[in-house]
């Protein structure tokens, strides 16, 4: 089955508790957090502080996306917070292998992800080293905006990948997943979806229909 991440970015900010619960009681496996810090990308989000006050909330684990440069100070933070996955930007530092590795001997699990024109070519000798692979069908920064449909292609290059690797990665997409380019997505090889506006739309009532529409 799918893993299904709702992003908080989209939730009501007021609520953001009462916004986690309900998602998770809705089905949601994760509880996907945009951290973005106005450098890497145009927008300010949230830090550690809040993935701290959220964690107790849900029993789901934490996707974490750091949209950060350079992001390896803030690991340790983050982990510490209740990250359970920590996701990078290859172009977030000097060194991505090293990055991997202290994500890993923190304890959590290691992702990558992709803006729309990152080469997959960047993991390619370093597959041993992910956990997870997040292919951005949108450029980061906001919530909201349109899929990126070249991106597909991309979702199916990764996918090859791991499956040559032999390797138990999840193949993660984010940006512009609706119930119409959810399937898309799966059909070209993801096995999580991180979703926003199509999940969070309607308010708590609608919560459960929305990730049942993703699932397909």
């Amino acid at each position: 089955m799918t893993i299904i991440a709702p992003s908080i970015l989209a939730s009501d900010f007021s609520r953001l508790g009462e916004e986690a619960r309900a998602v998770e009681a809705a089905g949601a496996d994760w509880l996907h957090v945009d951290v973005m810090d106005g450098h890497f990308v145009p927008n300010i989000t949230i830090g550690p502080d809040v993935v701290r006050a959220l964690k107790p909330h849900v029993s789901i684990p934490f996707d974490v996306h750091l949209m950060v440069a350079p992001v390896d100070p803030y690991l340790e933070a983050f982990r510490e917070a209740g990250a359970d996955i920590l996701s990078v930007h290859p172009e977030a530092g000097p060194h991505l292998n090293r990055t991997l590795k202290r994500i890993r001997e923190l304890g959590a699990k290691a992702g990558v992800v992709f803006n729309p024109s990152t080469s997959p070519d960047v993991i390619e000798y370093m597959m041993d080293d992910v956990d997870l692979v997040l292919v951005m069908t949108v450029n980061p920064g906001f919530g909201g905006q349109s899929f990126i449909t070249s991106q597909l292609k991309k979702i199916e290059r990764l996918r090859a990948m791991i499956d040559a690797s032999g390797k138990d990665i999840i193949l993660e997409v984010d940006g512009g997943v609706t119930a119409i380019t959810a399937p898309q997505c799966i059909a070209a090889g993801a096995t999580a979806l991180v979703a926003g506006s199509a999940v969070f739309k309607g308010g708590p009532d609608a919560y459960a229909g929305n990730i049942a529409a993703l699932r397909g």
